[in-house]
């Protein structure tokens, strides 16, 4: 039998160490303390870097090997817990526009009818993964009022014409388009052209995620 093994990324590992530490009643900290590392090896504050956008941050080799061995657990079994930890990614059929405007595509109830369709992979629940409601008209007629949006902090990777949220270190959480980003500034497209675009010190700018779904 061939199995499939899905890459180990950074919140699929994070989250079989996690899983570990609860086989074992134990917090992340004291499994590093089991294993005899700081006890704040794994903490969560710690799986990042501080820098914009905060970098990814990896448990060493060794103190992985560590905790396999003061737990007793393979690395097969370890890697079971991360491929339980991977999302799953629900799909939704993707119908061309052109196949949407003939007969034979839909059922009486409107639905898509026959197999074979492409996918559409919906946001998959994850730990940075989050909705925001949007107040204001700055973004009409694109996002209203009330309607929710979908956010995935991991997601930093924005570039100019994404429509995106920022947190500002001051407080401020927006949902505009991002107009240029350079490594002092962003400038903060509104929809609605009644607003004026803003420009943002990067200085100032905690973190910026693209908007992956919206909810009308």
């Amino acid at each position: 039998m061939i199995r499939l093994i899905m890459p180990l990324s950074h919140h699929r590992l994070w989250s079989a160490l996690d899983g570990l530490a609860r086989r074992e009643g134990l917090s992340p900290s004291g499994l590093a303390r089991k294993a005899g590392l700081d006890p704040t090896a794994f903490n969560p504050s710690k799986r990042f870097g501080c820098g914009r956008p905060p970098r990814p941050r990896w448990p060493s080799t060794e103190s992985l090997n560590r905790i396999l061995e003061v737990t007793d657990t393979t690395l097969a079994e370890f890697a079971a817990l991360a491929d339980d930890a991977a999302p799953r990614v629900a799909t939704a059929p993707l119908i061309g526009m052109a196949q949407a405007g003939h007969d034979g595509f839909f059922d009486d109830a409107g639905l898509p009818m026959g197999e074979g369709w492409d996918q559409t992979d919906l946001p998959a629940p994850t730990d940075s993964l989050f909705s925001l409601r949007i107040a204001g008209d700055s973004m009409a007629p694109l996002y209203r009022e009330g309607d929710r949006v979908l956010v995935d902090r991991s997601r930093t990777d924005v570039r100019r014409g994404d429509r995106i949220v920022v947190r500002t270190l001051t407080g401020e959480t927006l949902a505009k388009e991002l107009g240029t980003l350079t490594p002092r500034q962003a400038t903060l497209v509104s929809i609605n052209p009644a607003y004026p675009p803003r420009e943002l010190p990067r200085s100032n700018i905690a973190w910026m995620a693209r908007i992956l779904w919206v909810s009308q």
